[in-house]
């Protein structure tokens, strides 16, 4: 009997270091997984002289020819729909025919991925707007997840309470979160603090079916004291940038200072294993990408920078996602609440 495999289909061409390092990380899922087949979209000659460099098992690797490159100077909806022969668009192309398909991996234009995803795949019935939701790591060594990080620019109430339920679910059955602690983005903890939106949130946060504690200052989000942050995507987007801008930054001064002095070479010699503590708990890359939840199949969406490793835990993320229930989990989650709230 010929063996079952789950499908990932990988956008071969998004992302600054594609098709080298998508290929690299394409060939660490393969041997670390056994039953994960790769649909890779791409330049098909290229994309089959990287596998055979990296010794890949052709038995397990599927390349779909696609000439065609969403770039980020593209106008999303324009492309997806007129660049039929891009990588991007032939791997939702893919996404959608193959029912052994279980995710898509990207690391595009946001914006195309997000786009794709909406007029591709479709969005749950019930689900007001789809979210990105990032994992990140935090001094307490538990990932927390931030939604929206840069979607939905604009929001509503009914928009943040969706988030906050949708990411409960992602928490719940990606990493075995018991009653994760869900906390909105504001200006201060107190309940009267914060903008319009937060203000007129608080309230529907406390009546729905999540593990609300409450608001929670930018200051805290990497406190490891919450498993989800909810926001909407500008306030979102403006944490996570000032969060992996601030840890790039120390690293860097760090780094400098230590050249530069020889007292700090002799002292980095003691702490060099500290350092390497730090900058592993710190690396965001493990927990692999942004899942695009609030569709009907699972979307990473990589950063753009990814490398093979980051590739590798976004490939090992839509396979684990793609085989749990949680679409459905947030389909009941969604249209379970029975309380009017402000669209």
């Amino acid at each position: 009997m010929e063996k079952e495999y789950k499908k990932v289909i990988v956008d071969g061409y998004g992302g600054d270091n594609a098709p080298a390092e998508v290929v690299k990380g394409v060939k660490i899922a393969l041997d670390k997984i056994d039953d994960l087949k790769i649909v890779i979209t791409g330049k098909k000659e290229e994309i089959e002289t990287l596998a055979k460099e990296n010794q890949i098992n052709f038995e397990r690797l599927e390349i779909i020819d696609a000439p065609d490159i969403i770039t980020n100077d593209d106008t999303p909806t324009v492309a997806i729909k007129t660049k039929t022969e891009s990588s991007l668009v032939k791997a939702f192309d893919a996404l959608k025919a193959d029912e052994n398909a279980v995710g898509l991996v990207s690391a595009g234009s946001t914006g195309a991925v997000l786009t794709g995803g909406f007029l591709k795949v479709g969005r749950i019935k019930g689900v007001s707007r789809p979210v990105l939701a990032p994992v990140l790591p935090t001094c307490q060594g538990v990932p927390v997840i931030l939604t929206d990080s840069g979607a939905n620019m604009d929001c509503k109430p009914i928009n943040l309470i969706h988030f906050a339920l949708m990411a409960s679910k992602y928490a719940e059955v990606m990493f075995g979160t018991e009653k994760p602690r869900v906390a909105l983005l504001s200006v201060g903890t107190e309940y009267h603090k914060g903008n319009e939106l937060v203000k007129k949130t608080f309230p529907y946060m406390k009546e729905i079916p999540v593990n609300f504690v409450g608001n929670m200052e930018a200051r805290d989000l990497l406190s490891g004291d919450f498993d989800v942050v909810v926001a909407d995507g500008f306030a979102g987007n403006v944490a996570l940038k000032t969060c992996e801008g601030t840890l790039k930054t120390l690293l860097g001064i760090l780094k400098s200072d230590i050249k530069s002095h020889v007292a700090s070479k002799i002292g980095y010699l003691f702490m060099k294993g500290t350092f390497k503590r730090l900058r592993a708990k710190f690396d965001y890359e493990k927990y692999g990408g942004s899942p695009f939840l609030g569709i009907n199949k699972i979307v990473v969406k990589c950063h753009g920078s990814s490398k093979a490793e980051s590739f590798y835990q976004s490939i090992k993320q839509a396979y684990t996602l793609g085989q749990s229930d949680m679409i459905e989990k947030i389909s009941e989650s969604v249209n379970g609440i029975d309380i009017k709230i402000e669209e």
